[in-house]
């Protein structure tokens, strides 16, 4: 009966000292090495949002006699083609170009939303941003424009997002 005992105990010994090495090693990897992604006067920029570009052409009524000419179940009073117009986007920082590219709506018929993310290092301190956007190939020029003073705080990352009702949102 005793040599069993002895193994429990053994066992449990054992079991502790292994708990508190793999707790030991967590503690150790959570808290020594330091990681400093970017230095002490730098800060990040960073443009993200999903968007879906106009639609190519716009929307066209039926006449009443191609109404008669589709089946019940598939009239409808207008005719929109799915295919979405490019999202083109340009960054600018203090004048000097950070971001430039024309991003093509995926989906098998070209009429999905398209997922914008760049980012990047900037020294700290007070900048000039400008964006321009064109989501219609229907308009020649940019259709959303922000020109911004913005002041950004060492460490710190100002994030641009975009709502279509509101245009761009520096946070």
């Amino acid at each position: 009966m005793k040599p069993l005992r002895m193994n429990k105990l053994i066992r449990y010994l054992l079991q502790a000292f292994n708990y508190s090495l793999f707790m030991a090693m967590v503690w150790y990897f959570a808290t020594s090495p330091s990681i400093q992604l970017i230095a002490d006067d730098e800060a990040m920029i960073t443009i993200a949002f999903a968007h879906a570009g106009e639609l190519r052409e716009p929307c066209r009524k039926l006449s009443a006699e191609e109404l008669a000419q589709l089946a019940p179940n598939m009239r409808k009073l207008e005719d929109c083609p799915r295919e979405r117009s490019p999202v083109t986007i340009e960054a600018y920082l203090d004048g000097g170009s950070i971001y430039n590219e024309t991003l093509q709506p995926p989906g098998l018929f070209g009429d999905g939303g398209v997922d914008v993310y760049f980012s990047s290092k900037i020294s700290a301190g007070s900048h000039r941003l400008t964006l321009k956007m064109n989501d219609s190939l229907r308009i020649k020029e940019f259709n959303h424009n922000l020109d911004q003073q913005v002041t950004i705080d060492p460490a710190q990352v100002l994030l641009v997002d975009f709502d279509s009702r509101y245009g761009f949102i520096v946070k």
